[in-house]
């Protein structure tokens, strides 16, 4: 292992691929030990060992969804002393082509409200006892949770219960500090999906948006809603 260590954990989740890809590498890089989870133990366990050159990381394969793993990923966090910070990065778009709301099918929007509102909040009620004093939980939003777009009624929507949900977060936990943080339109699998067949490469890589996420976590920003890319600026001269 290479690096320097700066004692702080993060639990990061959807960390294979993306968003979640780049944030663990941005914080390996600043000294931060690492928990990640994500569904893919293949594309999981060759970040691991990647990022172990660079500080200590623990890796769990599995669904945020799913009652047991959320607890596994507790009893890491115990055993690493505590959290700094909790990242929910994990996330789903939904059936596609995006479907209009009248043609949504319920089941299909159940499933994404338990992926993207119920599975975040349920993590965070698994892990609050090893929550550090001043912690950050971090909740990936987007603007669709706040604009009308055609066809994003069902992950808007679900974003928007997420932030909801974080702004009360915040009201009722002010020894935390809760953020819902929206990156934009990102060069990702997921907003491809959201556009097949168009060429997205005009939209910036996930690694573009890291610094802004760095001072959300680093820095002493009070609880509240940001649009990560109006940070980076700042991020990147502190860095």
């Amino acid at each position: 292992m290479t690096g320097r260590n700066n004692g702080r954990t993060a639990l990061v989740t959807g960390a294979s691929r993306g968003l979640g890809l780049a944030l663990a590498w941005g914080l390996a890089e600043r000294g931060w030990n690492l928990i990640l989870t994500a569904r893919d133990p293949v594309r999981l366990r060759a970040v691991r060992d990647e990022l172990a050159e660079l500080t200590h990381v623990a890796a769990l394969a599995g669904d945020v969804t799913d009652p047991a793993h959320r607890e596994a990923l507790a009893v890491l966090a115990r055993g690493h002393a505590g959290l700094d910070a909790l990242v929910n990065n994990a996330g789903a778009l939904g059936p596609t082509p995006l479907p209009a709301l009248l043609d949504y099918p319920v089941d299909a929007l159940g499933a994404l409200y338990e992926t993207n509102v119920l599975a975040p909040l349920a993590l965070l009620q698994a892990v609050r006892a090893e929550l550090k004093p001043g912690a950050a939980v971090v909740n990936v939003t987007s603007d669709a949770a706040v604009a009308a777009y055609p066809g994003w009624g069902g992950y808007g929507s679900s974003k928007a219960a997420l932030e909801q949900l974080s702004a009360v977060l915040a009201a009722e936990n002010p020894e935390l500090r809760v953020y819902w943080a929206d990156p934009g339109d990102l060069r990702t699998d997921m907003h491809q999906a959201a556009f097949p067949g168009e060429d997205i490469s005009d939209r910036p890589l996930p690694e573009e948006r890291v610094p802004g996420f760095v001072a959300l976590l680093e820095g002493g920003f009070p609880s509240g809603r940001y649009v990560v890319a109006e940070l980076a600026p700042a991020a990147l001269e502190a860095a």
